[in-house]
């Protein structure tokens, strides 16, 4: 690669690591060509890219986003995950492949949302419910208290009608 498209791809690398929600580095040794076309198409589908890239290219881009602190896990082949719409479902996929692949790409580090997080934090980061999964126990939880609220309320109007009904009653009789 000439000085120009090297740096070309280090402008659009880091553009691209600046708008992903996460970003996942793996080493993709033992993985055929095949196994790659399958995990870039189903990462893909989760709303992420995965990029090959040089380590000494990837080391400007995050030397320029203030991400130095990933230099020591470029080291060999190196593949990044963007998580460009969500961090949970590339993540969920890398570990599924993983799984069905001998532990192949390994996890070396990632970013999500800007921190820097190890193997651990990845696996709880995957193992979270998807996003709309999520806002539907949100707006669930959100939904019970108030209809219990609404229960109230609607208990407390029947009260006062009947209230109303027995004093209507009362005025009557008199």
């Amino acid at each position: 690669m000439d000085k120009a498209r090297k740096q070309a791809f280090t402008e659009d690398f880091r553009n691209e690591a600046e708008t992903a929600g996460a970003l996942y580095l793996t080493d993709f040794t033992g993985l055929d060509v095949k196994l790659m076309t399958v995990l870039r198409r189903r990462i893909r589908e989760s709303g992420g890219r995965y990029r090959v890239v040089k380590n000494r290219l990837a080391r400007r881009a995050f030397d320029d986003l203030d991400l130095a602190a990933l230099e020591p896990h470029l080291s060999g082949p190196t593949g990044i995950v963007f998580g460009k719409t969500d961090a949970v479902e590339p993540a969920k996929v890398l570990v599924d492949f993983a799984k069905e692949n001998a532990d192949r790409p390994a996890f070396k580090a990632g970013v999500v949302e800007g921190r820097i997080i190890g193997e651990e934090q990845f696996r709880k980061v995957a193992a979270l419910p998807a996003r709309d999964v999520l806002m539907a126990q949100l707006a669930g939880a959100f939904e019970g208290p108030m209809a219990a609220f609404v229960g109230a309320l609607e208990g407390k109007l029947q009260e006062f009608a009947g209230l109303l009904d027995a004093l209507r009653e009362k005025i009557q009789e008199d």
